[in-house]
């Protein structure tokens, strides 16, 4: 794309005015903040293509899971599907896997393998004593 746009010809003049007078004045006359005026100063080479914006498109996380976890991870899950997080985080330690419990955990919801939880024990209520006479429970407080 080697159109210039009006955003970088007011940065050029912006730049070129801050050379010449100062950041402050040229914050002042191009009513911005002196810390745009210093971004773009250190951007600028000379030419007008340094005063384009730059992408923002996510970049490669350096520390990603690698192909090799992800595979041991998925062959570990078909294996052991109903293993719990901890136990499942422990077994694949064993094989190797240096990640911790919570980066495991965030992988396996991205690939959609979520760890099983295992149900709660349900509730069985208690039967109640039955009174044997009226007044049975009352307890009197005699001082």
């Amino acid at each position: 794309m080697n159109s210039i746009t009006q955003v970088m010809k007011f940065r050029r003049s912006m730049v070129e005015y801050a050379l010449k007078h100062g950041v402050t004045k040229t914050a002042i006359k191009y009513n911005t903040y002196r810390q745009y005026v210093y971004r773009w100063l250190r951007r600028y080479d000379g030419s007008l293509e340094s005063l384009r914006n730059k992408s923002r498109r996510p970049k490669h996380h350096p520390k990603a899971h690698t192909a090799a976890e992800l595979k041991l991870i998925q062959d570990m899950r078909r294996r052991n599907p109903e293993a719990g997080l901890v136990v499942f985080w422990v077994k694949l330690r064993q094989r190797g896997y240096s990640r911790s419990i919570t980066g495991l955990y965030r992988t396996l919801k991205r690939i959609g393998m979520t760890p099983v939880k295992p149900p709660n024990p349900k509730y069985v209520p208690k039967p109640y004593e039955q009174m044997l006479y009226p007044g049975q429970r009352i307890q009197i407080d005699v001082k």
